[in-house]
């Protein structure tokens, strides 16, 4: 199975019994209940999956505003969900992708191996006019996935400061150029990053442009399956450079770290230095 998954094959499976366990990745807040919002529409055979709360720490300026979760409390949400070693688990969110994006990449960090997005997201699946429902959702079953992080996947604050090769910010243009910034605490990026704005991946309505416009993207900005395995890439906080992550191993530019704490842990240092301005190319 691709990382891709379409509302089609979805619903397929689910017609057919096929074993698996699908998250509904919402992210709640203190004005925002995602288990609400799950309980009154959801795709058939769906569980809850708060990603606030399963997949990020405690936000702060010393680990950013969405830092890396707490491995035994993740361990909690997976045998919750029922984890299983030998059922793929698929990701939706509401159609952005962003929280679906955080999901796959949390996950395959955390040890499993067999994880998938659904293209488009709960959106995606309406415009399809495919069945819904509402209520809690699936139960689970009994889990044997255990939490077990891939280390080598993660860029730190000091591998950020101290690396040489290619970085690449995914945020939008304006906030890498430093035009607009409604989120952290100063306006810029991190010298010496190249801008991939995660939204060029996508359509306007948020499905995923195909393998070869992907590619296109990262080319023209120089990025190559070859410079690209000691890369870092980051965002604010680690939604969009995780949705950005999910699509570049999708057409084989691998290798890359994640620098989970992103603009938002780093602009939170004042002796930290700011770039601004456009740079959307490598010098090459």
């Amino acid at each position: 199975m691709s990382i891709l998954v379409s509302p089609q094959a979805l619903n397929e499976a689910i017609h057919q019994g096929q074993r698996y366990t699908l998250l509904a990745s919402l992210w709640g807040t203190s004005e925002y209940d995602g288990e609400q919002q799950f309980q009154s529409l959801h795709i058939p055979t769906a569980q809850y999956c708060d990603t606030a709360g399963a997949l990020a720490g405690l936000p702060g300026s010393r680990d950013g505003r969405n830092p890396m979760p707490d491995p035994k409390l993740l361990q909690k949400h997976f045998d919750n969900w029922g984890l299983r070693r030998d059922r793929p688990v698929i990701v939706y969110d509401e159609g952005r992708g962003l929280f679906a994006g955080r999901t796959w990449w949390i996950l395959r960090w955390a040890g499993v191996k067999n994880v998938h997005i659904l293209d488009g997201g709960m959106a995606n699946w309406r415009r399809n006019k495919l069945p819904t429902l509402t209520g809690p959702g699936n139960i689970s079953v009994e889990s044997d996935q255990v939490v077990n992080p891939q280390h080598h996947m993660v860029a730190n604050f000091n591998d950020v400061k101290n690396h040489s090769g290619l970085l690449i910010d995914t945020r939008e243009a304006n906030r890498f150029a430093g035009r607009r910034e409604n989120l952290d605490l100063k306006a810029g990026h991190i010298p010496g990053a190249v801008n991939v704005p995660e939204r060029n991946l996508h359509h306007p309505d948020r499905t995923w442009k195909t393998k070869e416009e992907i590619l296109e993207v990262f080319n023209q900005a120089g990025i190559t399956a070859d410079n690209v395995k000691d890369a870092i890439v980051y965002s604010g906080s680690g939604n969009h450079s995780a949705l950005a992550l999910a699509a570049m191993e999708w057409v084989g530019l691998t290798g890359a770290r994640h620098y989970v704490g992103g603009w938002s842990q780093w602009s939170a240092d004042p002796s930290n230095p700011v770039e601004r301005g456009d740079r959307t190319a490598l010098n090459v």
